[in-house]
């Protein structure tokens, strides 16, 4: 199989305050690039597949570069293992269904709901690892993702229950988010030991954004090809068929391939979700979880509104409201049950 290759660390006390430090970065960053996306979509009428895409693409590219400058050697022995490349796809295919389905359960729902059932992801990860471990979940555990839940139910639904909206299609979509993240956090866990931390998350980025490529593109092939055969005459040559194609995505109530964006724009896009909200945000909670657990990881993982709330609030204007700090209470309340007993766990 080759040389492993792991990451020197401190002690496992200094490990996991460095891993707790990490999840909760990632979560906040992450909670930036959905202020970032609401600008986007408020102000250019952006795309969200186009932002999936962006935001894959670029943090696979960017990924790939520091593998391959700082970790070849470890990349090299990763990519050697036919178990380890086996467990890399269903990594990053988990990396990038996460993001693909929050987009749907928001469309046929609404996204205070989908956030809810976004959270559900830490119930997931704590069934599995208990069942995979033959254990019950530990008290302080338990409390924490009471706790989160409740956390992220106060923020999405502002306190009023009646905003949520559960068509079946709208809970599949979201359990199936919800089951993506639960993949995503849970898959690498057991290569964390063996191979280098950064680099295992960087294959997986970069196998998510060749899915997300895929994606796009066929969703662009296929809406113009209807459109250039229907535009262009029988004996058209290749050059008009183009024309006709290109000619779609400009015609009245025809999405662009690339939006038009100015500065700013591509600023928000590629800067803020992109290389903030994706690359810095999944590289930092994913090392995160890799040294204080998934469970532990996936429970920090929530913190993601409080990040989205409180940028919003700085950036955008919008205001705080009493169901805003009722869900910034619970939601330290539950950073710190996680971080008190991790630390005695570790120490």
């Amino acid at each position: 199989m080759g040389r492993r290759f792991s990451d020197s660390a401190p002690s496992a006390h200094g490990r996991f305050w460095l891993g707790a430090a990490c999840a909760l970065a990632g979560a906040t960053l992450w909670g930036f690039s959905g202020a970032c996306i609401q600008f986007l979509v408020e102000g250019y009428a952006v795309s969200s597949a186009f932002i999936s895409f962006t935001r894959a693409a670029t943090a696979a590219v960017l990924f790939l570069a520091l593998v391959l400058a700082t970790r070849r050697e470890a990349l090299l022995s990763l990519l050697g293992s036919r178990a380890a490349r086996r467990t890399l796809v269903l990594f990053g295919v988990g990396l990038y269904l996460s993001q693909i389905t929050y987009a749907i359960s928001i469309e046929m729902t609404n996204a205070g709901t989908a956030t809810v059932l976004q959270a559900t992801c830490t119930v997931f990860v704590m069934l599995f690892t208990c069942l995979r471990a033959h254990r019950l979940p530990r008290p302080a555990d338990f409390a924490g993702l009471v706790v989160a839940l409740a956390a992220a139910a106060l923020i999405a639904t502002q306190g009023d229950w009646g905003v949520i909206v559960l068509p079946a299609a709208g809970l599949a979509w979201g359990i199936a988010n919800a089951l993506s993240e639960t993949l995503y956090i849970m898959a690498p866990q057991r290569l964390y030991g063996q191979w280098d931390r950064v680099t295992i998350i960087g294959v997986g980025m970069v196998v998510s954004g060749v899915a997300a490529a895929i994606v796009w593109l066929a969703a662009a092939v296929s809406a113009v090809v209807p459109a250039a055969g229907a535009a262009a005459p029988i004996d058209a040559s290749p050059v008009a068929a183009a024309q006709a194609a290109a000619s779609s995505f400009s015609a009245p109530g025809a999405v662009p391939l690339v939006p038009a964006l100015d500065a700013v724009g591509w600023l928000a896009l590629i800067g803020g979700v992109g290389v903030l909200g994706t690359f810095a945000a999944f590289g930092l909670f994913l090392y995160g979880v890799s040294l204080v657990g998934s469970v532990r990881g996936s429970l920090l993982g929530v913190a993601e509104p409080v990040g989205a709330m409180v940028i919003a609030a700085v950036w955008l204007g919008t205001p705080f409201s009493a169901a805003d700090w009722g869900g910034l209470v619970l939601m330290a309340a539950m950073i710190a049950l996680v971080s008190l007993s991790g630390s005695r766990e570790k120490r």
